[in-house]
C-alpha cells in the first residue's frame, strides 16, 4: 500500500485485516480513502476520503482543488458552450461542498444540493433515495422552480460512485419532470464492482439521453462472504469495550494529520500521501473524556453579505459566487483577527449540510495567517472510532443535534478534531443551528472546548428564500419595443422599456424650454428639444472624430465590458439608460459576443434627474430577469448627478416594492468625473455620439414623463423620428466602433489587468470642481454646470449656453464644441487647470432675453 514516510499504515489496514476486505484499483486510491466501520445494517464498512473535508481534517486548498479539478474535467468534457448552460446538483450531505467546488470548476453553472431540511413555503421540485444511507430522503428545495427546467447538461456530483442507485434513482426522477439530452456523473472515487459497470451505460440507453462519468480515481472494494455480520460483531465487541460509543479520544490521544501533496497544476489528477503521526500503541476504542471544558468559547463576527445563500440548498448562482468572493478577504480577516496570536495548527469546522461556505473561509484564512489550517464537518454519520494508526477514524466527538432537525433529536459527530493538537477550533454553522443545545454544557461548543485551548464561533445567516413577488394587480406591461417599428436598430440589439409617442407633438423651442425650466414652470423631461439638424460641416467633422477615436472607443467599450462580466455577473442583463447610454449598451453587447460568444440581453430605460428612474421599467426587469444580474450603463459621467439619482430611486423602489438585488452602480464607457468603479477609462475624450441626438441613437429623442401621457402604470414614453432616416447614423458609428474590436484585444486586457488591480474608488472630483466653477462665475446653481465633451455638446445643441470653459491646449477633441459654439455666438473661454476637457455653462438669466432674436447667446 502506498503511504507517508513517517507512517508506513495504510489508514484502512484494520478493517482491512480484520474483515477480510481488499481495496483494488488505481494506485493512488489508498492516498485517496481509508476503511471505518459503522453500525449501519446495510454496509459494515465505510470508504473515508482523505480529500473530501468530511471525516479527516485536511488542508482546504486540497478538499478544494480537488472539487475544482473534476469540475475542470467536465467542462473539457462539455466544452465550452455546452458547459454554459450545465447545471450541476450535489448530495446531502457529505457532497455538498464537493458539489459546489465541481461548479466552481465548470464555471458559470448555477448550484443545487439535496437537502434533509425541510423548509417552510417552499416546495420541493423533486426527491429521491439514498438505499444505503442512514438518513435516505432527500428533498430539491429551488428557490427558482425554473432551475431544474432546461435542455443543457446536468452534472450529479457525489463522493463515491459504487453501486450507481442514489444517480440512477435521482436521473429517473429528475428525468420524467425536467428530461435532458445529457447527464454527467462525477465522483471522487468510482467503485462500482464488476458486476456494476455496464448499469450505466443499460440506463443511458433506456432513458434516451447520454451519461458520461467523471471521476479521480476508480477501483472496488472486493468483499468476502458473512463481511456484514462480520463487522456487526465487530463494531459490537469495540462497543462493549468501551463501555458506550465513546465520545471523544482520551485527552492527549492520537493527532491524526493527512497532508497530501498539491494538485498538478491546480487541476487534473493529483498525487497524494497520507501522513498519520502521534500514538501507535495497542488499538483501543475512542473514550469517554473525563475533563470539563476548559477552553475558551467565544464568537466572531463574519459580517455575512446581506441576502446572499449560505450554500446551494436553495440554488447558488454565478452572481452568489462573485458576491461570495468579494466579501471572502474582509471575512477570513475577521476570522485571522479573532485567533490567538500564538496559534500553530487551526481546524474550521462546517457543519453537516454546511460545507461550502466554511471550507471557502477555510481557504481564505490558509492564504492569510501562518498557522497550519485544516477543515472537516460534523456529520449524522455513526461511525466506530478506534485510536491506531491503520484505522481512518481515530477519535470521536459526540453532542445533541443542535438545529431542531425535521425528523427529531440525535446525535451528531465530529471526527479526527479530538486529540488532534489544534490550537483553536473555528465552528461555522448557520443561523438555524444557533440554538441552546449548541450552548449547552453537553453540546458541542462545550465538546470542542475539552480538546482546544480556543473555540470560536462563526454563524452564517440560514438563507430562506422570500416568497416570490406577487403585485398588487396583474402584470400588464408591454414588451419591449424593438426595432424597426420603433427605432433603427436591430431588433436583437436592445428592448426599449418605452411607450412610443411619436404621435404626440412634444417639441418646444429651445429658449421657450429653458425659460419654462429655470423659472421652475416646468420640468426638462415635460417636452423635447426640437431635433438639431447639423450641417454638413458638422456632419464631415462628425465622421472625422469617429475614424479618429473609433479605436479608443473601442478600447474602452471592451474594457467596461470584461470589468463587467469579471466583478458584476458572468451573464450580465444590460439595462443602457435612455438614450445616451444606448449605444454604448449595444457596443458592450457586441463585445461580449465577439470576445466570449456571449449573447447578452439589452434593455433601454428612462431615468429623469429629480423623478428617478422608471418603476415599470424595474418592475418588468424583475418579472423577467435576476435583479443581481441587472447591470446599468450609461455613456460617461459629468457631475455625478445620475449616478447619486439612479442610487436614490433604486432605494425608493426597494422600499416601495420589496423588490431588492437591483445594483445601482453604473458601468459608464468613460467616466471622467470619477463617479463610479466600473467605467473603461476615467479621460474626458470625445465620444462621437455625444456629437449628435436621435440620429446616433437608434432615432429616439429623448425621454418624457408627463403625467398627461404618461400614467401610474406605463413605461415612460419616447419619439420614433422616421422623417430622419436619410441622416441616421446609428448603425454606422456602432459598425466603426464595433470593427476596431480584433485590433484592440489585446490592449483591452492589458487595460483591464491594469484597472482591476488599480484602485477605482470614486473621489467625486467632478462634484467638487462643478461646485467651485458654479460659485467662480456667479451662477449658483450647479445643474446650470455641465462638466466633460458629452455634457457640453448637450449644452449646446438643446439648452441655452451662455460660456464654454475649455482646458488650454485641448485639440481635436473639441472641434466640433468650437464650430457649435461659433454657429450659436457663444464665447469658448481657456482654462488653465480644469479636472475636464471642457465644461458647458447654461444660461444663468431664464428669460427669452438671454439670446438675441437670432438665437444667438446675448453676453450678461
Amino acid at each position: 500500500m502506498n503511504n507517508a514516510v513517517n507512517n508506513p499504515v495504510w489508514s484502512g489496514t484494520w478493517v482491512a485485516e480484520r474483515l477480510g476486505l481488499e481495496l483494488v484499483g488505481d494506485d493512488k486510491l489508498t492516498d485517496l480513502l481509508g476503511l471505518a466501520l459503522r453500525r449501519n445494517p446495510k454496509r459494515a464498512h465505510l470508504l473515508v476520503s482523505n480529500v473530501l473535508g468530511k471525516h479527516v481534517p485536511q488542508s482546504p486548498s486540497v478538499v478544494y482543488g480537488y472539487g475544482f479539478a473534476l469540475g475542470r474535467r467536465v467542462r473539457e468534457l462539455l466544452g465550452t458552450e455546452e458547459a454554459a448552460s450545465a447545471v450541476v446538483l450535489g448530495y446531502a450531505e457529505t457532497a455538498t461542498g464537493l458539489g459546489h467546488s465541481v461548479a466552481d470548476g465548470v464555471g458559470l453553472a448555477p448550484y443545487l444540493h439535496s437537502t434533509r431540511r425541510p423548509v417552510a413555503g417552499v416546495a420541493a421540485a423533486g426527491g429521491f433515495e439514498e438505499s444505503h444511507s442512514h438518513a435516505t430522503s432527500h428533498l430539491l428545495l429551488p428557490e427558482d422552480p425554473a432551475l431544474l427546467v432546461g435542455d443543457g447538461p446536468l452534472v450529479l456530483v457525489d463522493d463515491e460512485f459504487s453501486t450507481g442507485n442514489t444517480v440512477l434513482n435521482t436521473i429517473r426522477d429528475l428525468h420524467e419532470r425536467y428530461p435532458r439530452r445529457r447527464y454527467v456523473v462525477v465522483a471522487l472515487v468510482d467503485m462500482r464492482s464488476a458486476a456494476d459497470l455496464g448499469r450505466l451505460e443499460d440506463f443511458a440507453r433506456e432513458i434516451g439521453a447520454e451519461v458520461d462519468l467523471v471521476a479521480a480515481a476508480s477501483g472496488t472494494v472486493r468483499l468476502p462472504a458473512g463481511v456484514l455480520e462480520k463487522g456487526q460483531e465487530l463494531v459490537a465487541r469495540y462497543e462493549s469495550a468501551a463501555g458506550e460509543w465513546g465520545l471523544v479520544a482520551p485527552r492527549g490521544g492520537a493527532a491524526y494529520r493527512h497532508s497530501p501533496a498539491p494538485l498538478k497544476n491546480g487541476a487534473g489528477d493529483a498525487d497524494f500521501s497520507s501522513t498519520p503521526s502521534g500514538a501507535r500503541g495497542t488499538a483501543r476504542p475512542a473514550t469517554t473524556d473525563p475533563h470539563p471544558a476548559v477552553g475558551r468559547i467565544s464568537r466572531v463576527e463574519l459580517c455575512w453579505p446581506r441576502g446572499l445563500p449560505d450554500g446551494g440548498r436553495h440554488g447558488f448562482t454565478p452572481q452568489h459566487r462573485i458576491r461570495l468572493e468579494r466579501a471572502l478577504p474582509a471575512m477570513a480577516a475577521r476570522l485571522a483577527e479573532a485567533l490567538p496570536e500564538d496559534a500553530h495548527r487551526v481546524h474550521i469546522l462546517g457543519f453537516e449540510e454546511l460545507m461550502y461556505a466554511p471550507l471557502r473561509l477555510a481557504r481564505e484564512l490558509e492564504q492569510v495567517v501562518d498557522a497550519e489550517v485544516r477543515y472537516s464537518t460534523t456529520t449524522r454519520s455513526p461511525v466506530l472510532a478506534v485510536d491506531d494508526p491503520g484505522y481512518a477514524i481515530r477519535s470521536r466527538i459526540a453532542f445533541p443535534a443542535h438545529d431542531d432537525p425535521a425528523d427529531g433529536p440525535g446525535e451528531r459527530y465530529a471526527y479526527n478534531v479530538a486529540g488532534a493538537g489544534f490550537d483553536a477550533v473555528v465552528a461555522v454553522v448557520d443561523s438555524a443551528a444557533d440554538t441552546p443545545e449548541l450552548h449547552a454544557p453537553d453540546g458541542l461548543l462545550a465538546q470542542l472546548a475539552a480538546h482546544a485551548p480556543q473555540v470560536l464561533l462563526a454563524v452564517v445567516p440560514s438563507y430562506v428564500p422570500e416568497p416570490l413577488y406577487v403585485p398588487e394587480r396583474p402584470a400588464m406591461l408591454p414588451e419591449p419595443l424593438r426595432g424597426p417599428a420603433f427605432s433603427s436598430y436591430p431588433p436583437e440589439e436592445v428592448g426599449w422599456l418605452l411607450q412610443d409617442l411619436s404621435d404626440v407633438t412634444l417639441e418646444a423651442p429651445t429658449e421657450e424650454r429653458e425659460e419654462a425650466i429655470q423659472s421652475g414652470g416646468a420640468h426638462y423631461a415635460e417636452s423635447l428639444p426640437v431635433e438639431y439638424q447639423p450641417s454638413e460641416q458638422y456632419q464631415e467633422l462628425f465622421h472625422a472624430a469617429l475614424e479618429e477615436s473609433a479605436a479608443r472607443l473601442a478600447l474602452a467599450v471592451g474594457a467596461v465590458t470584461e470589468i463587467v462580466l469579471a466583478e458584476r455577473s458572468p451573464r450580465p442583463v444590460l439595462v443602457s439608460l435612455a438614450r445616451a447610454g444606448t449605444p454604448v449598451g449595444v457596443l458592450m453587447r457586441r463585445w461580449a459576443q465577439f470576445r466570449h460568444g456571449l449573447d447578452l440581453p439589452h434593455y433601454a430605460v428612462s431615468i429623469v434627474r429629480g423623478r428617478g428612474i422608471d418603476a415599470n421599467a424595474l418592475r418588468w426587469l424583475a418579472a423577467h430577469h435576476d435583479p443581481s444580474d441587472v447591470v446599468f450603463v450609461d455613456g460617461w459621467t459629468g457631475k455625478g448627478a445620475i449616478t447619486r439619482e439612479l442610487a436614490d430611486a433604486i432605494k425608493e423602489f426597494e422600499a416601495s416594492d420589496g423588490i431588492s438585488g437591483f445594483d445601482p452602480e453604473i458601468a459608464v464607457l468613460a467616466d471622467p468625473g470619477s463617479c463610479v468603479r466600473t467605467y473603461g477609462t476615467r479621460e474626458d475624450f470625445l465620444i462621437p455620439s455625444a456629437c449628435l441626438n436621435s440620429t446616433v441613437s437608434g432615432l429616439i429623442s429623448r425621454t418624457v414623463l408627463r403625467t398627461d401621457l404618461v400614467g401610474p402604470h406605463d413605461f415612460h414614453g419616447a419619439k420614433f423620428y422616421r422623417e430622419l432616416a436619410g441622416t441616421d447614423v446609428s448603425v454606422d458609428f456602432l459598425d466603426a466602433v464595433a470593427a476596431r474590436f480584433p485590433e484592440v484585444a489585446d490592449a483591452v486586457t492589458a487595460q483591464v489587468k491594469e484597472l482591476l488591480s488599480g484602485d477605482r474608488e470614486p473621489t467625486w472630483e467632478g462634484w467638487a470642481a462643478v461646485e467651485r466653477i458654479s460659485e467662480e462665475y456667479g451662477i449658483h446653481d450647479v445643474n446650470l454646470v455641465k462638466p466633460g465633451v458629452g455634457e457640453t455638446t448637450r449644452v449646446l445643441l438643446r439648452r441655452v449656453p451662455w460660456k464654454i470653459l475649455a482646458r488650454q491646449g485641448a485639440g481635436a477633441d473639441l472641434d466640433h464644441v468650437r464650430l457649435l459654439a461659433e454657429q450659436r455666438g457663444v464665447p469658448v473661454e481657456e482654462v488653465t487647470e480644469l479636472p475636464y476637457t471642457c465644461v458647458g455653462l447654461i444660461h444663468p438669466r431664464f428669460t427669452r432675453g438671454a439670446t438675441g432674436a437670432d438665437g444667438k447667446a446675448v453676453a450678461v
